[in-house]
């Protein structure tokens, strides 16, 4: 029964699957302790394992100049893979765990606007072989369309001067 609603958090992306061990020990020792205070049919108080309070705003970790991780509470500009990697994580499982969205950033505002405007004036897209590519097929098909035109007007114009 507790692998079953381990289970069912981990699907329901309430639980990063990194927590699923102390989350399955934590739930297998609720049901335990409900199982033998049953047995002594409620005769005996049992007390669970305190469960983590209110979810972390993660929005606020976030501000112009830094990020904070939410494991370590240390600032950056970014959350580095090499930093997360120091607590088990990725970028991916990190966001899973705090229930960050996967299109956010794990950097400061201003980094991530630093980084978009540097994009926009390199515009990597255009070296890449599938752009030029297209460029090429998109090239070649004005000019034939330009040599037909061409065609179209003379042989209209040889019809008229019949």
């Amino acid at each position: 029964m507790a692998k079953d609603l381990v289970m069912a958090q981990i699907a329901a992306h309430r639980l990063a699957p990194d927590e699923m061990r102390a989350a399955l020990q934590h739930t297998y020792t609720s049901l335990q302790a409900l199982k033998s205070q049953e047995d002594a049919h409620g005769s005996v108080a049992v007390a669970t394992p305190e469960t983590p309070s209110q979810p972390v705003n993660w929005r606020k970790s976030i501000t112009k100049h830094t990020v904070m991780c939410l494991q370590c509470e240390a600032s950056f500009k970014q959350l580095s893979v090499r930093h997360l990697k120091e607590h088990g994580l990725d970028g991916r499982s990190y966001r899973v765990k705090y229930g960050i969205p996967r299109t956010q950033s794990l950097s400061a505002k201003e980094t991530t606007l630093k980084r978009k405007a540097i994009v926009q004036r390199s515009r990597p897209w255009e070296k890449a072989p599938t752009f030029l590519k297209a460029q090429e097929a998109k090239e070649q098909k004005q000019a034939s369309g330009a040599q037909r035109k061409k065609t179209a007007r003379a042989k209209a114009s040889g019809n008229n001067g019949r």
